[in-house]
């Protein structure tokens, strides 16, 4: 089968390797000629554990990248739409690059296609991307609803082993044509969920939607621990032993971030609104995500005397581990904040360094925060260290070699990732999130 994938950022370059990978004859589309180029040679523009290995491994036999969209779907059975959906400023999703694709797509086919949106998008694109094919198209061309699930940090085992694989559309042929693609991913046990468009979008966004509350719920769980004097980890894995509750996405800490669920949280809230619907628990979903980082900043300034003149040490700039994305990082959040108070910040990360300095640069505060290779390092004269990150390297850190490094005796752990017992025996006082402060 041979496809084309239309954008080579993070959906679509996974989308494209994993597919050619399962013997699909793929070519991804790219108007940056740079990174296609970087591409050919296996680099990755960002990371992600096992992408470069398949790009290596697939390109050139069954994996190329072009930046002629019209010649790459020459012959492509189904042509997947997997460009940007940024927010606009009123949180809706800015849905021109998909529109414009849309169009050339129309404008180029020679043959009948199916055209698969892969990017995420509010409910209703559907049938504005039919109606801009239809104006154009001299070819039947089916406009399918596909959307993604992948997590930052396991986007490829996500593809190959989905969950589900979610259909939307009332065309037989070009549902039996992505059935064909997605088959060697539904051996195991049928994952293909056929449904119309309109509700495949609105499944990404519920999903995310619902993953995001939970988040949050657990986070004021975690504030009502520190208030009333529980501990938010036993209350944790209690919670979480309830079958129709579950263990995933129930640790508190210091809010989500990255670029799916603050974005589409925003843009399912902003649907709501134009459809006269208030989206109550999305809306307070990110308006809970914003108060973790403060309360940790209140604890700080609390226990340290103010953060004026202070040295922090910060564990982690991405928003999550096994990634290098630092879009809406909560360490980022932080970090701004630790500035703003008067700190001086000395930050660390495995894969982030790079992302995180061009943050801080738009930011304005580069010239406030060192990024520095070595967590060990960062804490030289550091007056408190607070992960904020739960990278595994950080987890069972050597606590009497940050004795000798620190100035001061404080440990904020903004994910709940360290031993509290370890933490205040090797002489710290320990804080973590919705649990005690623990000192000996």
């Amino acid at each position: 089968m041979k496809i084309a994938v239309i954008g080579s950022g993070y959906v679509g370059l996974v989308a494209g390797a994993c597919f050619a990978d399962s013997g699909t004859q793929v070519v991804c589309v790219d108007v940056d000629e740079q990174k296609l180029e970087k591409l050919r040679r296996g680099d990755v523009p960002f990371f992600e554990p096992r992408l470069a290995d398949l790009l290596k491994r697939n390109w050139p036999e069954r994996l190329d990248f072009s930046s002629n969209l019209a010649e790459s779907i020459d012959g492509r059975e189904v042509v997947f739409i997997a460009v940007g959906t940024p927010p606009n400023e009123d949180g809706s999703a800015d849905l021109s690059h998909v529109l414009t694709v849309a169009e050339q797509v129309a404008k180029a086919a020679k043959h009948d296609l199916a055209l698969v949106l892969k990017s995420t998008v509010p409910v209703g694109t559907n049938e504005r991307v039919t109606a801009v094919v239809k104006k154009h198209a001299k070819h039947r061309i089916s406009v399918v609803s596909n959307p993604e699930f992948l997590k930052e940090g396991d986007a490829v085992n996500d593809f190959f082993k989905p969950d589900r694989i979610v259909i939307g559309t009332d065309d037989d042929r070009a549902f039996e044509a992505l059935s064909r693609l997605y088959a060697p991913y539904n051996r195991q046990r049928g994952r293909i969920q056929r449904m119309s468009p309109k509700s495949a979008e609105i499944v990404k966004y519920a999903s995310n939607a619902l993953l995001a509350v939970k988040i949050s719920f657990m986070n004021e769980v975690a504030r009502l621990c520190d208030v009333a004097g529980g501990d938010a980890e036993d209350v944790r894995i209690a919670v979480g032993s309830d079958e129709r509750i579950g263990m995933q996405f129930l640790y508190p800490g210091l809010g989500f971030g990255g670029s799916c669920f603050p974005k589409d949280l925003r843009a399912l809230v902003r649907t709501g609104e134009d459809l006269g619907l208030k989206m109550e628990l999305a809306a307070a979903a990110v308006r809970a995500n914003e108060v973790p980082v403060q309360t940790m900043l209140a604890h700080m300034e609390s226990d340290l005397g103010g953060l004026s003149g202070k040295v922090i040490a910060v564990w982690g700039v991405a928003f999550k581990p096994r990634t290098d994305d630092v879009r809406e990082a909560p360490a980022l959040k932080l970090m701004q904040d630790l500035v703003a108070r008067g700190a001086s910040v000395r930050a660390t990360d495995p894969q982030a360094l790079e992302t995180g300095r061009e943050r801080l640069q738009a930011l304005g505060i580069a010239d406030k925060v060192t990024l520095i290779k070595d967590e060990y390092q960062a804490c030289e004269g550091a007056d408190a260290l607070v992960v904020a990150t739960e990278w595994n390297q950080y987890r069972n850190p050597d606590v009497a070699r940050l004795k000798q490094l620190m100035r001061g005796r404080h440990v904020f752990d903004g994910r709940n990732a360290l031993s509290p017992e370890a933490v205040a025996d090797g002489g710290f006082v320990y804080r973590g999130v919705g649990r005690q402060k623990l000192e000996r």
